[in-house]
């Protein structure tokens, strides 16, 4: 009897371990996911392509100019301690430090997006508020197509733009084809977009003051309807790759990120994946930062900078990435023209 007992507490181990692996896997499969088709499709779809890049050319100030600044150095001494970290250890090591990792690659992106708004004029750094900037910045092509894609929709009657086969269920393997990363991410946005809305569901209903109530007794809602999460729908707006994001930052602050330990991944290709998808990113947002403080000013910056960062990946990819863009089309810059 207590055999029995012990092999059916290991069965239950074993089949505990093989669910978290599971769900370990699937967001690897979803980040590897956008690495892919950034990967598949950069070259059909340049930044330098974009009128609205082209044209950007946004009124600076001192204090615009301060704040962008700050934020590129939050951004960048943030992606300097990510990419210190995927060059150490051994799987082992690397799982264990996705609680460090995860937010680390949220707040690479955060603050270099709050960069590229900071020369727009927008200071804020509330959240929701930069969520609906970003979303109508997405919306109306600021960015390459390979990361203008984004969901809209009520619960479960979602709409997946810009990702030709993103509706389509992708597998339980990492993606080997361009319509695989579509449907990744495509995946991933629409249970990503099922969280916000439940989330800003549970936010509403537990609060009597804002909570969606029976037109006919005044009762707060047990059920919604379809109209019901078409309304919550419009509240969250588009979901887009800071949402995304997101998902790191609240893995890393609740137990969900335990299913990413001591599990069977390959934790240094998650990490290869996150560090691509954030240069890229990155690298977006720095290239309009560069458009409005223009080439000197911003080369002038970058000499002041520490040499960990000055001699290494922000250099790196100010040459290699950004400055190529600038020069495709003989951009004008503020100051001076791209040569």
């Amino acid at each position: 009897m207590q055999e029995n007992q012990q092999q059916l507490s290991i069965l239950q181990e074993d089949d505990e371990q093989w669910r978290q692996s599971i769900a370990a896997r699937v967001f690897l499969n979803h980040f590897f996911g956008i690495h892919y088709h950034i990967r598949e499709t950069e070259a059909a779809g340049k930044l330098s392509d974009l009128e609205r890049f082209r044209n950007f050319s946004p009124r600076k100030n001192d204090t615009t100019l301060e704040v962008t600044k700050r934020m590129l150095i939050n951004a960048w001494n943030t992606e300097y301690a990510l990419r210190n970290t995927a060059t150490m250890g051994d799987d082992s090591f690397l799982s264990n430090a996705l609680h460090w990792t995860f937010p680390q690659a949220y707040y690479c992106v955060w603050y270099g997006l709050r960069a590229f708004l900071a020369t727009q004029g927008v200071l804020t750094s509330d959240e929701a508020n930069i969520r609906r900037r970003t979303s109508r910045l997405v919306a109306n092509s600021y960015y390459p197509r390979y990361l203008s894609f984004y969901a809209d929709g009520p619960l479960d009657h979602y709409h997946v733009h810009r990702l030709p086969k993103g509706q389509r269920n992708p597998g339980l393997v990492l993606a080997d084809s361009p319509f695989e990363a579509q449907a990744q991410i495509g995946q991933f946005l629409r249970t990503t977009r099922t969280l916000q809305l439940r989330s800003l569901r549970q936010k509403l209903q537990s609060n009597p003051a804002l909570a969606l109530r029976s037109e006919r007794t005044g009762k707060i809602l047990e059920k919604f309807s379809a109209q019901h999460w078409q309304e919550l729908s419009e509240r969250v707006g588009l979901t887009t790759f800071l949402d995304l994001f997101s998902r790191l930052r609240i893995s890393s602050t609740n137990r969900e990120i335990e299913r990413f330990v001591n599990v069977d991944v390959d934790f240094k290709l998650f990490h290869v994946s996150l560090l691509d998808i954030v240069d890229h990113i990155n690298a977006i947002h720095e290239a309009y930062v560069v458009k409005a403080m223009g080439v000197t000013a911003y080369r002038e910056f970058l000499g002041t900078l520490p040499d960990y960062l000055k001699n290494g990946f922000v250099q790196r990819r100010f040459t290699e990435r950004i400055k190529p863009e600038l020069d495709m089309h003989l951009i004008s810059l503020p100051g001076r023209r791209a040569a």
